[in-house]
């Protein structure tokens, strides 16, 4: 009897520092799904100097997309682009133009959200001079010809200006629209030609 209640000790310790282990492996373990990298948020492919091209149906270049380095990231399907370049092309309208620092794609490619020093430009065409529209933030509808933001932006057109807060773009209609707190100073074509 004396050597059975001698061995329980040492015993009983076994089976605690076993059972300890047995928890401690499957509490750090990771799961069987989580080794295969799929939920890694790592890009699968990177292009550098890229330059993307968008057709209309009828085959004439709406779009240009270049930009210094593309990432695709294959756990939600999205693209990262470094100092984005679009240009909206159209034979009876003014080219616009939208640069910015870093730009984030969806999964569908339907949109483009900007961000860091975003500059949209229409260029000078018939009588108009160029229109420039500095933001931080801009989200692009591309297929649309649609843009918006709700960030402070500053527009200039010769030597006319307008900054506010929240701006919508239509590029089908070339218009632009300021959402709120509007200010700004016009400079008369007809006091332009006046001036000597």
């Amino acid at each position: 009897m004396k050597h059975f209640s001698s061995a329980i000790f040492p015993l009983s310790i076994m089976l605690v520092l076993a059972a300890l282990t047995f928890w401690l492996r499957h509490a750090i373990e990771l799961p069987e799904g989580g080794r295969d990298g799929r939920h890694r948020h790592d890009p699968d492919y990177i292009v550098s100097d890229a330059t993307l091209r968008k057709l209309d149906p009828t085959g004439r270049l709406q779009y240009t997309l270049k930009s210094s380095d593309i990432r695709h990231f294959p756990d939600d399907d999205t693209t990262d682009i470094a100092q984005p370049h679009l240009v909206y092309l159209h034979p009876k309208k003014a080219p616009v133009t939208m640069t910015a620092e870093r730009g984030h794609l969806s999964s569908d490619g339907r949109q483009a959200d900007l961000y860091g020093n975003v500059t949209v430009r229409r260029a000078a065409f018939g009588k108009r001079e160029e229109l420039v529209a500095v933001t931080d933030t801009l989200t692009v509808l591309p297929d649309d010809e649609q843009a918006f933001t709700r960030s402070p932006v500053h527009i200039t057109q010769g030597r006319s200006w307008l900054k506010g807060v929240g701006l919508r773009i239509d590029n089908v209609q070339q218009t632009f629209v300021l959402e709120s707190q509007a200010t700004g100073e016009f400079e008369s074509p007809k006091a332009r030609k006046a001036k000597p």
